[in-house]
């Protein structure tokens, strides 16, 4: 008995060091139905929820249910069964031994306790003075002592468990034994046990007590110290607003008088002025070695956030290249917007609209806008050129192979944008067109045209001073299975380098999104994309491996072999479509082991791999607009001058980017019916053309027009020419009014 209580630790728990209980992994079984019976899940216990999965590798995409500890009841079974209620449910769980059972229910009471303590302290009122940043060292040693104590309330937890459970059993001995003459020695251990639980609970008690003083006595300080810090987030947001508002200003006025502007820059650049020690800052930032990462370019796009730290926007400022006189004139340049409204949360019942959808073309389904995002199919288009400096690099490759491996990680990287992006984008209308001109910033110019309602086909024209043009005429096909859509792109991408004359052709992907009724949305891209360059015959076979509950493989894999038209493989591509591709040359090949089908592997012997493109981080509150990239919460942005039939124009897509979803119902409504009107007039006029015998024209696109491609010997839509001058020249009177 005294060894026994020499073991306990003391009330107060001195130097107890264990891992703290609030997060716990482990499989459990869960029951599901009388006909399944318990299965066996992953759970995770981590920040005061309880999530669980099928498998493990189910934990990056795909969680079956989360069960917040804060509001939850806990209730203890027999044989290593517990419940846990919560909302009105109860998930019946089961642990593999007696051992794992202490530890899950130890580590959920815990972890109910930590969310209950948390919720209370957050509905607390501070003290809303600002007060200054707490010494660190102070901090951290509360924190320190914080988190002891919690390890000292998870031992005495589990201890407390463990003596319980041994008193019930002696007591339940007892019970049975009463009246014979072993009962002496029965109760002696019963009081023995009982002595060691009372000694338990009071360490618990104790360590408690200390626990919530602590936290108490520094609760105040910690409201006041997050208080001051959203002040200043507050502060530094207004003092970015303002400096954007300069920045129009500045803009507006070298606009209207560019000349006079220039000229004022160069009689300030002999003085040692305010301005021009302005102007030595901006040199400073844009020159500042905190804005280099992998790649020259990835400042441009993923430096964005980091520059709004310092209240500096990197691309607001460049130098003048064309600058003869050797001075450090600076040039304007626009600066586009970095994010959104947020996405409103409305629910809506998906299998009321969609039960009857089952098979057919989703594009003849008038869906409302709850399941859009605020960007037409043009727009989704042209956010193709996300990584367009993977064709600048390409333009610039002496070896043919080397620009083949850039070209495959530039059709990889259109899908990077993806992996979140479960809603589907606004059907154009028929004659809508999308501008996108980035010469200033990329060197780039993009025009896209609805060419075709019924299938839907757009045709896409980009033109780049960086050495390369890009064209696509790409049909979607969508069809609606029950439990999954998938979206199959038909149709080829054209790319071109003007100094070697190099031609690539490929074509996209099937897109599928799962989970269409019931659970959480993902999607996933699965196919074949054989890039072919039709000047040297070299070829690069891409596979896009499709998810399963029971691969072992990466998720999202890609893999790929560069041969050339001898079929000699030069390079291995390997990576995912969501991150990143590298690129590794063979040095030599042979002929390994069967493989599972009967076929030989061939097994390669490379260089160490090079990193041919990685994924741009999301923008900060991406998951709240709808998971744009930087360039995708510019597509929408409105702009001066575009063609009346532009996307940005489209009514029902502002209302919803407002957040405005019920009136861009309306409005989505009332455009729909104005083209089903249109559409019925022209197949009248068709009708009557052909009873007259005269020739029938269907519709014929503004920029573009159907031609044989040289290449391949499909019909497709080119770009005419024509645009950029209308729109300089502001002459639209070839556009149709269907606004």
């Amino acid at each position: 008995m005294n060894e026994l209580v020499r073991s306990l630790p003391s009330p107060t728990l001195p130097g107890l060091h264990l891992p703290c209980l609030d997060t716990h992994k482990g499989w459990l079984f869960k029951w599901t139905n009388y006909l399944k019976g318990y299965q066996r899940r992953w759970f995770v216990l981590s920040n005061g929820l309880l999530s669980y999965y099928r498998t493990q590798a189910e934990m990056a995409h795909t969680c079956r249910g989360t069960i917040p500890l804060s509001t939850a009841h806990i209730e203890v079974g027999d044989t290593c069964h517990f419940v846990l209620t919560s909302g009105g449910r109860s998930y019946h769980l089961k642990a593999t031994s007696e051992g794992e059972f202490q530890r899950w229910v130890s580590a959920l009471q815990q972890a109910k306790a930590n969310a209950t303590l948390l919720m209370h302290h957050s509905d607390d009122s501070g003290d809303e003075t600002p007060v200054p940043q707490e010494d660190h060292a102070l901090t951290q040693g509360v924190l320190k002592t914080l988190a002891t104590k919690l390890e000292d309330l998870g031992t005495c937890n589990e201890l407390i468990g463990k003596h319980g459970a041994a008193l019930q059993r002696s007591l339940s001995d007892l019970e049975d034994l009463r009246g014979s003459a072993d009962s002496t020695d029965r109760v002696k251990a019963v009081n023995e046990r009982a002595t060691l639980f009372r000694i338990t609970s009071n360490a618990m008690i104790n360590a408690c007590r200390d626990f919530l003083d602590v936290a108490e006595s520094h609760n105040r300080r910690w409201q006041k110290t997050l208080h001051y810090e959203r002040e200043q987030r507050h502060h530094l947001e207004e003092t970015i607003e303002q400096l954007a508002k300069q920045h129009n200003s500045l803009e507006r006025a070298w606009r209207e008088n560019p000349t006079s502007y220039a000229g004022v820059e160069r009689a300030q650049e002999g003085d040692a002025s305010d301005e021009n020690e302005e102007a030595e800052f901006f040199d400073a930032v844009e020159d500042s070695p905190s804005f280099v990462t992998v790649t020259a370019t990835e400042h441009r796009r993923s430096g964005s956030n980091q520059s709004m730290m310092s209240g500096v926007m990197p691309n607001d400022w460049t130098h003048n290249e064309n600058d003869t006189t050797g001075t450090n004139q600076l040039q304007l340049r626009r600066t586009r917007r970095s994010r959104i409204p947020d996405k409103p949360n409305y629910s809506l019942n998906l299998w009321s609209i969609m039960k009857n959808c089952i098979g057919k073309d989703l594009s003849r389904i008038p869906m409302p806008v709850n399941f859009n995002e605020p960007l037409s199919m043009l727009q989704r288009l042209t956010e193709d050129l996300e990584y367009s400096e993977l064709l600048d690099r390409a333009a610039r490759c002496d070896s043919s192979l080397e620009q083949m491996c850039l070209v495959a990680a530039f059709s990889v990287s259109s899908y990077s944008t993806t992996v979140h992006r479960t809603a589907k984008p606004f059907n154009p209308l028929l004659g809508e067109t999308y501008e996108l001109d980035r010469l200033d910033e990329y060197g780039y110019r993009s025009i896209s045209e609805q060419v075709s309602h019924h299938p839907p086909a757009a045709a896409h024209h980009v033109t780049s001073q960086r050495g390369w043009t890009l064209w696509q005429h790409i049909t979607i096909d969508s069809k609606f299975r029950g439990k999954y859509i998938s979206v199959m792109p038909l149709g080829n991408i054209h790319l071109q380098f003007h100094s070697s004359g190099n031609h690539y052709v490929w074509s996209k992907v099937t897109s599928t999104v799962h989970n269409i009724i019931v659970g959480k949305l993902w999607i996933d891209q699965s196919g074949d994309i054989d890039v072919v360059n039709t000047t040297t015959k070299a070829t690069c076979h891409l596979k896009f491996s499709p998810y399963s509950y029971f691969s072992r493989e990466v998720p999202r894999k890609v893999t790929g072999v560069v041969e050339d038209k001898e079929g000699t493989e030069h390079y291995i591509l390997s990576g995912t479509w969501d991150d990143k591709m590298e690129s590794a040359k063979i040095v030599k090949s042979s002929q390994g082991c069967s493989g599972s089908e009967g076929k030989q592997k061939t097994v390669y012997q490379t260089l160490q791999p090079k990193l041919l493109w990685k994924k741009y981080p999301l923008p900060e509150n991406a998951e709240n607009m709808h998971f744009f990239s930087s360039l995708a919460l510019t597509l929408n942005e409105p702009e001066e001058g575009v063609a009346p039939t532009d996307s940005r124009l489209r009514p029902d897509q502002r209302l919803m980017e407002a957040g405005l979803w019920d009136e861009a119902n309306n409005e989505k409504q009332r455009l729909e019916d104005r083209q089903r009107v249109e559409r019925k007039r022209r197949e009248a006029q068709a009708n009557q053309a052909l009873e007259e015998g005269q020739d029938i024209e269907g519709h014929l696109p503004v920029w573009f027009e159907k031609r044989t491609d040289e290449t391949t010997g499909e019909s497709i839509y080119v770009y005419r020419g024509g645009y950029w001058e209308a729109k300089e020249r502001q002459d639209w009177s070839q556009c149709p009014e269907i606004f």
